[in-house]
C-alpha cells in the first residue's frame, strides 16, 4: 500500500493517492477543484497534477472517493472521472444533506436527493476492494450526517482517512454548527476513530497549522489520544460539547460555503448552461446563520 498526499495551498485541503502498485490499481479521496470567488472562474490546475501522476505511473484509477459534501471547497471529481474514469463514492447519508440544503437553495424538481448522482454509495461496514487493499467505510457524523471515514488495510498495514471529523492535535476537531451538525454525534464518531489500532496512521482532509508548524498529512490514533487540543483522552462528553458549541458561535462561515455546497451536493456537477451559454450558481439571503 502506497498513500501519496498533495496539498491545495488556497483551501488547505489534501487530496490523497492510495495505491496497490503491485496490481497498479489507485483511489483519490477528495478531490479539488480550483475556483476563484471573486471572478466565478473554474481552474483545474490543482486536480490535473494528480491526474498527470496517475498517468506516470500508469495506474488505472478505480475509485474517486468523496468523504463528505465539504463545505470549503468545489469537488474536482467529476473533470477526474471524465479524465481518467473511476467510479465516484459518496456515504449514503448524502440524502439527509441533499434534502437540507435543497430547500436553502431551493432547488426546483429536477434536483435530485437519492443520491443518484454518485456511482457507489456506502454504509457503516460496506467494503470496496482496491487490488488487494481492502476498504472498509466507517460512518461518522456530526460534522454532517453524511461523514465516512475510509479504512484502508491489506497484509502491510492499516491506515485510515479520517475526512474533517478531525484535524492535526494542534488544530482539534471539525465545527458542528452546519445544517445537520450535532457537537454530542462528533464526539462519539471520534471515539470509534480513537478505539483503532494507537499506530494506525489518520489521513488528514485539511491541515491549518499552527505558527512554526508546516503542513502535514497525516497525523496517527495515538497522537490524537494523547494530545488534540478538542478531545484527548481525559476530556468527557459534556466538556467536548461544551466547548465545541461555544468554539462555533464565535465562527465565521467558510469562504466557499455557498458554491462549494450547491456543486459538492450535485456530486461536483456545475449547474446546467442557461440559455446563453453560461452557469450561475445560486445565493442565499440570510439563509445561513
Amino acid at each position: 500500500m502506497e498513500v501519496h498526499s498533495f496539498l491545495h495551498s488556497d483551501t488547505e485541503t489534501y487530496t490523497h493517492v492510495l495505491v496497490d502498485a503491485k496490481n497498479k490499481q489507485c483511489a483519490v479521496i477528495d478531490p479539488v477543484l480550483d475556483f476563484d470567488a471573486k471572478s466565478g472562474h473554474t481552474n483545474t490546475a490543482d486536480v490535473d497534477t494528480v491526474i498527470e501522476f496517475v498517468r506516470e505511473h500508469d495506474w488505472e484509477l478505480v475509485y474517486i472517493i468523496e468523504t463528505h459534501a465539504h463545505a470549503d471547497h468545489l469537488s474536482g471529481a467529476i473533470h477526474l472521472k471524465e479524465t481518467l474514469g473511476g467510479q465516484l463514492v459518496m456515504g449514503c447519508h448524502i440524502t439527509e444533506v441533499q434534502k437540507i440544503f435543497k430547500q436553502i437553495f431551493n432547488f426546483d424538481t429536477s434536483f435530485r436527493t437519492d443520491a443518484s448522482q454518485f456511482d457507489i454509495l456506502t454504509d457503516e461496514g460496506d467494503t470496496l476492494a482496491l487490488g488487494d487493499i481492502t476498504i472498509t467505510a466507517m460512518h461518522v457524523p456530526g460534522h454532517t450526517p453524511a461523514d465516512m471515514a475510509y479504512i484502508a488495510a491489506d497484509d502491510e498495514k492499516t491506515v485510515v482517512f479520517v475526512g474533517d471529523t478531525l484535524f492535526a492535535p494542534d488544530v482539534g476537531t471539525a465545527r458542528c454548527d452546519f445544517p445537520g451538525g450535532d457537537a454530542k454525534t462528533l464526539y462519539h464518531s471520534i471515539q470509534r476513530l480513537l478505539a483503532l489500532d494507537e499506530d494506525t496512521v489518520m489521513y488528514l482532509c485539511h491541515d491549518y497549522p499552527s505558527k512554526g508548524r508546516k503542513h502535514c498529512p497525516t497525523t496517527s490514533v495515538a497522537a490524537q489520544k494523547l494530545g488534540n487540543i478538542h478531545v484527548k483522552d481525559g476530556i468527557n462528553e459534556a466538556e467536548f460539547v461544551q466547548m465545541r458549541e461555544r468554539r462555533d458561535a464565535t465562527l465565521a462561515m467558510p469562504r466557499l460555503i455557498i458554491p462549494s455546497v450547491q456543486v459538492n451536493i450535485d456530486a461536483g456537477h456545475l449547474p446546467q448552461p442557461e440559455d446563453n451559454g453560461v452557469r450561475y450558481l445560486k445565493v442565499p439571503i440570510n439563509a445561513l446563520t
